[in-house]
């Protein structure tokens, strides 16, 4: 598994917020389809009100 960095920004009540995570994953599409779950579950987001600007591999 490979590390990758994941930036972007998602809706919130004052307009756009910004993230950076890494994750583990097998490759950058895994990595995407992670941080959408993951984030979509912590606060409460569909996948349209989040924004992926950067995948990177570490």
């Amino acid at each position: 598994m490979s590390q990758f960095t994941v930036t972007g920004r998602f809706e919130n009540r004052d307009g756009y917020a910004p993230f950076e995570t890494s994750v583990d994953a097998e490759n950058e599409n895994v990595a995407r389809e992670y941080v959408l779950s993951r984030l979509g579950s912590q606060h409460g987001l569909k996948r349209t009100q989040i924004e992926l600007e950067e995948v990177d591999p570490q």
